[in-house]
């Protein structure tokens, strides 16, 4: 079944009650049972509900796992992953990642004796340096948020088994349209769903896809026993956005495309950040594990000047400034102030990620009007 189609097909089902063709939204809390212990597979909605188990078989089929496991949010499903380790377990982290993950890994689990080293990935062989008796995971973002930077995941998955650590791939930035992390070697992909899964900013959502049954079963203890988990209305709309989630990724890979190269040749843009560049670090390891670049791109304007990006970000019309990113508009962002407000300034600045940095999350609109949007913009500067 090819990726199209299993979008629109994988895991769902016509209800057998009634023959619709979309899922229904089963808004229970409970299911009757005939007697104690005499149930159809559903006893309560936090453990397990059909709207939610349709999106679940849906997701793994996207990215060829067998079990889909929903959170209520992404760092929900973060949350789940680093709960499979014990007080002093290592985990191994790339040094450029998304601001909620640092907080949660810092400010939640450092506290309960877990250690992170945060460290470039560029080079997969620079991991084995950090490996010791205590590593237990290694956790990637490819393309990393925001400098977009590429990780080599079938490398890195081969030290993982070396060391018989789990190996864990944030795949938010990409989705499954572009790159499958577990057919590359890894043990755990994550998504905020929020993002190009839902796709229409309309709602709040994780999920982990795994292959192994052990840690699917201790992915499923954590997700019911904790119970961050998500409502049927939240599955139904993501089961929604995902039918069409392949016409939406060609959209914003097209769109990413050109506005990375309008921003590359404007005279006011110093540095442009998207793996497509021929000259993007590891850009022949996006080409060979990716189907395509995406609609992801940071820029920093010439002079490096906060006072410079927050006009061009109070002047744009249709990159609309706001957290978050992946939906069918354009979003724009800053994310020294925003998204990585709680990494602190200066491991900011080791990767790249200065205060003058913008983020852009290219929408699906007229691309004609996204450029003319930040030419206008720019003339502010």
């Amino acid at each position: 079944m090819k990726f199209g189609t299993k979008a629109i097909h994988a895991g769902i089902q016509p209800d057998p009650s009634t023959g619709a063709i979309m899922t229904p939204i089963f808004q229970t809390s409970t299911y009757v049972q005939k007697s104690p212990g005499d149930h159809l597979g559903y006893e309560y909605s936090r453990t397990h509900n059909p709207t939610r188990t349709a999106l679940q078989n849906n997701l793994a089929a996207l990215e060829n796992g067998k079990y889909g496991l929903c959170f209520s949010s992404g760092l929900g499903a973060i949350d789940a992953i680093i709960k499979l380790l014990n007080p002093g377990d290592e985990v191994i982290s790339t040094n450029d990642l998304y601001g909620g993950s640092y907080r949660i890994f810092t400010k939640v689990f450092e506290r309960y004796g877990i250690k992170f080293h945060f460290i470039s990935m560029e080079d997969p062989k620079t991991i084995e340096k950090y490996v010791n008796q205590s590593t237990k995971l290694i956790w990637a973002e490819t393309p990393t948020n925001p400098m977009m930077n590429i990780i080599d995941i079938e490398e890195i998955g081969k030290v993982a088994k070396k060391h018989h650590l789990l190996f864990a791939v944030d795949n938010t930035f990409a989705t499954p349209f572009l790159q499958n992390p577990l057919d590359l070697g890894a043990d755990i992909v994550m998504h905020s769903v929020t993002k190009y899964l839902g796709g229409h900013s309309d709602v709040v959502m994780g999920a982990l896809i795994v292959n192994d049954d052990q840690l699917a079963e201790k992915l499923a203890f954590i997700q019911n026993a904790c119970g961050a988990t998500p409502g049927p209305q939240d599955c139904f709309l993501v089961l929604r956005g995902i039918k069409t989630l392949h016409i939406r990724m060609e959209r914003h890979c097209q769109n990413g495309k050109e506005i990375a190269h309008f921003l590359k040749a404007h005279p006011k843009v110093d540095k442009v950040y998207w793996p497509g560049f021929e000259d993007h670090p590891n850009h022949d390891i996006a080409k060979k594990q990716m189907r395509d670049f995406g609609g992801m791109i940071s820029f920093v304007i010439k002079g490096n000047k906060v006072e410079d990006a927050k006009r061009v970000l109070e002047n744009l019309h249709y990159f609309s400034l706001a957290e978050s990113l992946g939906g069918v508009e354009s979003l724009s962002g800053h994310p020294a102030s925003m998204t990585h407000a709680s990494i602190p300034k200066e491991e900011r600045e080791k990767v790249g990620l200065v205060d003058s940095l913008i983020r852009l999350s290219v929408g699906i609109e007229d691309v004609e009007d996204l450029k003319a949007d930040l030419e206008a913009a720019l003339e502010k500067v």
